[in-house]
């Protein structure tokens, strides 16, 4: 009998991992893997525990975040299927890169070193933390109108509401503050290895509407990896934001994304 791959899920900033749960049953159900989606280093299990304990979350920047990732994978039998949100989606692109990976799909990912654009949405999206130079050590809660504008823009007030209610944690600072610098920092953390031709495919994903990585980031990153003759691929939903992950639309999403494992292989 065949062990199911593995795979996990890694979440962005401000969405706390149990958000997962639905792409976790399915691809449980119909892909035919074993999913799962650990936190990042410091936050508790609940979304409760994670908004009463934000100094637990504090100070961790991308490299503890990717060594925390890593370490799970190194205990795995087989290399996983990485799927990572907005920053989570920068973690798997560098995972994947280090060949850790058997394939990454990277959905609406924070931009990586290299990547120029910087749309006045996102600058918006940053502001809460940007304001105090004192945050990159600390962890910083969205609002729910801060939420709505850098993740529920395409919904209706209503479902932004509630997704800012049951999903939302404090997020760090820190990788914000290094992502920001990574193009004047020749060993930036958010520097990936976008020559490796010997890595396993990679999807990436952009939201049309999406104020926090604006679709221009998006494919600005597949430039990035003209350099690599592994496969890189792109598809986009015109019409979605940043909450393409957990809205009332995230199973179009999920499908799109099984359907282009089978066409892997994986």
């Amino acid at each position: 009998m065949t062990t199911p791959r593995p795979v996990l899920f890694i979440h962005g900033l401000w969405l706390h991992a149990t958000s997962w749960h639905p792409w976790i049953e399915l691809f449980d159900r119909e892909g035919g893997y074993t999913a799962s989606a650990p936190g990042w280093p410091g936050v508790p299990d609940t979304v409760e525990e994670a908004r009463a304990r934000p100094e637990s979350i504090a100070d961790h920047g991308i490299d503890d975040v990717v060594e925390h990732y890593a370490a799970i994978i190194r205990q795995l039998d087989t290399a996983p299927v990485l799927i990572g949100h907005s920053f989570g989606g920068m973690i798997a692109q560098k995972l994947l890169g280090q060949d850790l990976a058997a394939a990454a799909v990277a959905i609406d990912a924070a931009q990586i070193k290299g990547v120029l654009p910087l749309p006045l949405s996102a600058l918006r999206v940053t502001a809460p933390v940007f304001w105090n130079p004192a945050n990159k050590h600390r962890a910083v809660s969205l609002t729910a109108e801060q939420f709505r504008f850098a993740f529920g823009n395409a919904l209706a007030e209503e479902e932004s509401a509630r997704l800012h209610e049951r999903w939302t944690i404090p997020a760090p600072g820190k990788p914000l503050f290094e992502a920001a610098a990574a193009n004047f920092n020749p060993h930036s953390p958010a520097k990936v290895d976008t020559a490796n031709a010997a890595r396993g495919p990679l999807l990436l994903i952009a939201g049309g509407k999406d104020h926090t990585v604006p679709e221009t980031v998006t494919r600005a990153t597949l430039k990035q990896y003209r350099h690599s003759d592994a496969v890189t691929d792109i598809t986009d939903f015109p019409d979605r934001g940043h909450s393409l992950t957990i809205d009332s639309g995230w199973q179009e999403v999920a499908n799109t994304v099984l359907t282009w494992l089978h066409q892997q292989s994986l």
